[in-house]
């Protein structure tokens, strides 16, 4: 049992998880009478928003991570394990976890979200995912492995197969992966690999819905896909993947696509702990919750961000897994936390939408502000702003501008290195340390 001997006697908030609601809640927090213990399976925060550019060669992997520890150095009333949560037991008021039981008065579940392959084993075990550092390390490491390959391949279906890149997923991770592949191919691969024929590798973006960036507005799709298309990425749209054996890629279409890198970004579904009952499971895997992200049935257990599904009129099916809307509900269940323990009324979430943002590449990117909808140069400087202000840590924000500047100037981007091999025929849980 995790010792509260050097906790304060005040209720105990555990929260399961350190993304952006954990740690907005965490904060808000901060002068609440309580203890708060967060648990997480990494002793660092990552910023998912930017692991494509982590698996492409545009940023090192530890730009994009700040360790949780920091982040809360000075919060009197914040503790940190690292521990891995096994199961809840609502009834003793208990979560399991790989360092034994903890006790709660509140628990809040933050877990986000993990790649939904809808139940293909097949698909979950060939292609590449990329929702953490080490997947996305992974990622680069088989891109810059399957390059080299290439090089000294003289089969040419083989050789096709390891210069064909497919991104299934339309989303903005797809389209920002894809956008990156291109660049890639543009402006590095020539002079790093001379003895390839560039022009025979190809990108793919698949997506199963009529259009790319579905959520955004009419004129962002159009953008974007006019981005990508100019680029020189191969847009396959109202297209399903059927099956996928490690080497061929068969479509809803009859097509087959010879490749060796399948990059799977085509959805999401929550992380739910064990105990949560099925019936209080929604659609994509996420947990039923009600106006103030209570778990329904219970009264002392919540779940925020990618997690968890509020139903409302205007989010018929829960609210988007995007940071935005984990960050407002960490910081107003806080407020709501806080009036349960004192016995006050609490306040119904009302997520306020400040927009949402893409980026294809350099210079071309797309933005939706209410009723304004832009793309191209200005839109690309949105995008960067706002990504920088939301990273944690000005370290990292000064790192990842000064990469932004060097690789927009020279065209050159200087990660290109396979720390760690990868294997994907060896590759368990355990060696992807998902």
């Amino acid at each position: 049992m995790e010792s509260t001997d050097n906790y304060s006697k005040v209720p105990k908030v555990v929260i399961v998880g350190g993304g952006f609601g954990g740690i907005e809640l965490a904060k808000k927090l901060r002068k609440a009478d309580v203890q708060v213990l967060m648990l997480d399976r990494h002793n660092y925060h990552t910023f998912q928003p930017l692991l494509y550019q982590v698996a492409t060669g545009g940023l090192e992997a530890d730009s994009i991570a700040f360790p949780l520890r920091k982040i809360f150095k000075n919060q009197k009333n914040f503790a940190f394990r690292n521990a891995c949560v096994e199961g809840i037991i609502p009834e003793r008021k208990i979560i399991t976890t790989s360092i034994g039981e903890i006790a709660f008065d509140y628990l809040v579940i933050a877990t986000g979200s993990d790649t939904n392959y809808f139940g293909s084993k097949e698909l979950e075990h060939y292609t590449m995912p990329m929702k953490t550092i080490p997947e996305a390390l992974n990622l680069r490491s088989m891109i810059l492995q399957n390059l080299e390959e290439a090089v000294i391949e003289t089969d040419p279906v083989k050789k096709a197969g390891l210069l064909n890149f497919v991104v299934v997923g339309g989303g903005p991770t797809g389209v920002e992966l894809s956008g990156s592949l291109s660049e890639l191919k543009r402006h590095v691969l020539p002079s790093d690999y001379p003895e390839l024929d560039i022009n025979s590798m190809n990108i793919y973006l698949i997506e199963g819905s009529p259009e790319v960036l579905g959520p955004m507005s009419v004129k962002s799709q159009k953008d974007a896909q006019r981005f990508l298309e100019h680029m020189g990425v191969i847009v396959k749209l109202d297209v399903r993947v059927v099956s996928y054996d490690g080497d061929k890629l068969a479509l809803s279409t009859g097509e087959e696509i010879i490749s060796e890198n399948v990059l799977w970004s085509a959805g999401v579904a929550g992380e739910v702990i064990a105990g949560i009952p099925k019936e209080k499971i929604a659609r994509g895997n996420r947990i039923q919750v009600d106006e103030i992200n209570r778990v329904q049935g219970y009264s002392d257990i919540f779940a925020i961000g990618d997690v968890a599904s509020m139903i409302t009129k205007d989010y018929p099916h829960g609210h988007p897994g995007v940071a935005p809307v984990a960050q407002q509900q960490g910081k107003h269940l806080a407020k709501n936390i806080v009036n349960l323990i004192q016995n006050k009324p609490t306040e119904p979430f009302d997520y306020y939408d400040k927009g949402s943002m893409a980026t294809v590449g350099r210079n071309r990117a797309v933005v939706d502000l209410g009723k304004v909808h832009f793309g191209g140069v200005f839109a690309w400087f949105i995008w960067m702003f706002v990504h920088l202000m939301t990273l944690v840590g000005f370290r990292n924000k000064l790192v990842v501008f000064v990469n932004w500047m060097w690789s927009y100037f020279s065209y050159d981007r200087g990660t290109r290195l396979i720390i760690r091999p990868f294997n994907r025929k060896l590759m368990t849980e355990d060696t992807a340390q998902k």
